[in-house]
């Protein structure tokens, strides 16, 4: 063979080598980060409700879009709903367990209470609770201890703020029914709060539970008959789950009423006062995102509410031939005319 001809042979053999190299990096770094994003980390978060309550499972996941978290992409949310029947807690709660979730955020007291039963490992984050130190959630505000952290709507203690603006708006009633469930986690401490209230304004308790669906009818018909001049609603599944028929059960009974949630002024309910919970479940996602990102639930104290709302349905008042005072007016929030 020519000498020049070989030459050349050889020298085309190093390019086709050397091409063949660059391809092959080109390829390789291309295929690197699909790979990568391939094995991207997919967090799974499981939500805990005593209710169907779309309006705070939305604001959490509106939080949780806000730090960067994309469903389906870097994130699985599983929603177990109680569907007002807390007994079913203990089952749900070990199914988000069995799931594997990172995180289970509760919905409620009750909620968290079933969840901390079911395991000891997997961080828990309160979305709402009335005193979680006295329920046993938490060992202090400041310094959790466990697995649970999170917020807490003060449901206890502003139930005498309640009773303050239930009494300036109705300034006659000196006998006020309050409703409430046997075995609830936040009556008995709502009760005790009330009561200090009720002696500095001069206003009576009446302190009234409801056992079951059927019970309504008597309860109201035995509020008309001790002549309870206002009521007070607390919270639990039964009587969140019955809102629209305490709402009618009170207008009928042409009785005001403050109501624990906004729910119940949402069914057209006269009044609300309390903590923004569309607020404290988007607060919710900032301690998801940080437990996602290594914090322990006992270095992140638990966090009180900063946002309040006095919500006021002036189609009830006048519905029940009651006219709000403007002190209390001027103080709400929300007003539905």
């Amino acid at each position: 063979m020519n000498p020049g001809k070989r030459h050349k042979a050889t020298g085309n053999s190093k390019k086709a080598k050397v091409f063949g190299f660059a391809l092959c990096a080109m390829l390789f770094g291309l295929c690197v980060p699909a790979k990568a994003q391939q094995t991207k980390k997919v967090y799974r978060v499981g939500f805990l409700s005593p209710l169907e309550s779309p309006q705070y499972f939305e604001a959490f996941r509106q939080g949780m879009r806000e730090l960067g978290y994309t469903e389906r992409q870097n994130l699985m949310i599983d929603y177990r709903s109680a569907k007002g029947m807390p007994e079913r807690f203990p089952d749900l709660a070990a199914e988000l367990v069995r799931l594997k979730v990172d995180v289970i955020v509760a919905a409620s007291g009750g909620a968290a209470l079933a969840a901390k039963k079911a395991t000891e490992t997997i961080p828990i984050v309160m979305g709402q609770t009335g005193d979680p130190v006295a329920n046993g959630l938490v060992a202090s505000l400041a310094r959790p201890g466990g697995n649970v952290t999170g917020l807490t709507a003060l449901a206890t203690e502003l139930t005498g703020k309640r009773l303050e603006l239930l009494k300036e708006a109705v300034p006659k009633a000196s006998r006020v029914a309050v409703l409430s469930t046997p075995g609830s986690t936040e009556s008995g401490a709502s009760m005790t709060s009330m009561e200090e209230a009720a002696r500095s304004l001069g206003v009576q308790l009446r302190a009234i539970e409801v056992r079951d669906v059927k019970d309504f009818e008597k309860v109201f018909a035995t509020i008309a008959k001790e002549h309870s001049g206002a009521l007070m609603v607390l919270t639990g599944p039964l009587l969140t789950t019955n809102r629209r028929r305490i709402v009618e059960l009170a207008a009928k009974s042409r009785l005001p009423a403050m109501y624990g949630i906004s729910e119940f002024v949402d069914a057209g309910g006269l009044m609300f006062y309390g903590a923004s919970l569309p607020d404290m479940y988007r607060r919710a996602a900032v301690y998801v995102d940080k437990i996602l990102k290594g914090s322990k639930p006992v270095d992140l104290p638990v966090e009180q509410p900063v946002k309040f709302e006095l919500v006021l349905n002036l189609k009830a008042a006048k519905q029940i031939g009651l006219t709000i005072p403007q002190s209390v007016l001027y103080r709400a929030t929300k007003v539905i005319k």
